[in-house]
Order: C-alpha cells, then structure tokens, then sequence
C-alpha cells in the first residue's frame, strides 16, 4: 500500500474533523458571546425588532443594578463562603480516601461498600431525613446548615481512594521508619502527590458550590442566606421584563466556570486516568 497515500489520507481526516469540531465549539460558544454582549445592552436596544449582535451603546448598568438591586453581594458573599468550605470538605474526603487505601482495618471493605452504596440513593430522597436532623440541632435558615451535608461526598472519596491506591507503599513505609507520624507523610508526602486528583476535585468542588441551587433554597427561607443561584432564580422571578439585567446575572454565574473550565480543562482528564508512580 502506498505510504504516502496513507499519509494523505490520515492528514485529509485530521483537518476534517478539526474543522468539524471548530464548527461544533462555535455553535456551542455562540450563544453565551450573545449573552454576555447583551448584559452591556440596554432594555431599549434589546427590545428592538432588529438586533445587532454588538452592543451600539455600551453600558454597566445592568451590572450595577445587579449589586444595587439585586443584592448580588449578598449573594457572591454567601457563595464564596459556601464554596471555601466545599473545599475544607474536599481534604475531609482526601482523609477518608487515604484510610481507606493504605490503612487495613477490620471492616475496611464492608465500610467501603456501604460508602458507594450512597452514591445510588438519589439526593432528593435524602433531603427530608437530612432537613429533619438539621431542624432539630437548629441550623436551618443558617449557612452552617447549607454548608455541613456538602462536605463530604462518596464520589470525592471513591476518587481519592482510587488515585492513592496506587501510591507506592514503600515510600510510607520508609516515611514510618526515619520517624514520620500519620499527619506528616499524608500532608508532606500524599497530598503533594495527589496533584492530578486533587486538580480535578478542586475543580468539581468549585463548580458545584458556586453552582448550589435547590439545597440553599430548601434549607434557607431568608434571602440574606441565599446563593448566586438562587439569587439569579429570584431575579428572574422579579424582573421579568428586565432582560439586561437578566442577561447580566447570568453572564455573572457562568463566566467564571468557563474560564475556570478553559484554564484547568487537561486536568480533568488527567485526574481521573493518571496514576501515581510506583
């Protein structure tokens, strides 16, 4: 068979799927460059029957009207406040995947099980017993009882234990042995090599604390409790006809995950196919 034929014909491919997948990101990209354009319009502009997809009269109001009127600082802060927290539950479960790798115990296995076996309860049957426990130690309508039933997931600690099962049990063998305790070779020798895992849960943590909706809105009957998302929801609710100031908030909660998604996007993958070296 003709080499050369063969080389033709990989690289004639190669462009067409390029241009096939530069295609299909425009098409997917379109509609929030539209979006985030139309939160610098005003209402008149996007009222018109005609629409330009530049902005003819830029403006920040729309933006300022979100701080002023729509309590949005009340609402970043809560978020920011929630998320920070997601991530001290992100090393809980860091922890709890470490034991359940390196550390042999009776019941290990049984433990391990019952944890995954959360993971096929669906979150909506969990919500009432959970509410119930928190009404009764008195949280509800708090942050604390937005933030607690978020720190620790079975999928963060199934990931965790997957990823430090295959760290080398010689290094902490030979950390035991020159003297180090438990608290230091998990911080000074597993965490540093859990990198790619950590990268990955990072990402995930952040992406669902500053995306929380229905649990901060089941939870919390105050709006000085309330998050981005459920502030957004509301907002919508209440300005109907504002669409500038709609498009606005919304430009405000999905901007940053795509940038936080465009910077660490190879992480993703390579925290849940990398291994550690042995």
């Amino acid at each position: 068979m003709d080499t050369q034929g063969i080389h033709s014909a990989s690289k004639t491919g190669k462009l067409t799927s390029g241009l096939i997948l530069a295609l299909w990101g425009f098409v997917t990209v379109l509609p929030f460059v539209w979006m985030f354009l139309t939160s610098f319009k005003t209402n008149i502009e996007i009222s018109q029957m005609t629409q330009s997809f530049w902005p003819q009269h830029w403006t920040l109001d729309n933006y300022r009207n979100l701080f002023i009127d729509g309590n949005f600082g009340v609402y970043l802060k809560n978020t920011l406040i929630i998320t920070a927290f997601t991530f001290i539950g992100m090393f809980l479960n860091a922890m709890a995947g470490y034991g359940f790798a390196k550390f042999h115990f009776k019941g290990r296995g049984v433990l391990f099980i019952a944890v995954l076996s959360t993971m096929m309860i669906p979150g909506q049957v969990t919500m009432i017993p959970v509410y119930l426990i928190l009404y009764k130690m008195h949280l509800t309508n708090t942050l604390l009882g937005i933030i607690l039933p978020s720190l620790v997931g079975a999928f963060a600690i199934f990931l965790f234990r997957q990823f430090m099962s295959n760290i080398s049990d010689s290094i902490i063998e030979a950390a035991r042995l020159d003297g180090a305790g438990e608290w230091y070779i998990f911080w000074h020798l597993i965490i540093p090599m859990s990198g790619p895992v950590l990268a990955v849960q990072g990402i995930l943590t952040f992406i669902g604390g500053w995306n929380s909706f229905l649990w901060p809105l089941i939870i919390a009957n105050d709006q000085k409790y309330y998050t981005l998302s459920v502030g957004l929801q509301l907002l919508q609710g209440q300005h109907t006809t504002d669409y500038g100031l709609q498009m606005a908030g919304s430009s405000f909660m999905v901007i940053p995950i795509i940038i936080i998604f465009l910077v660490f996007q190879k992480y993703i993958l390579q925290g849940f196919s990398v291994q550690a070296e042995k």
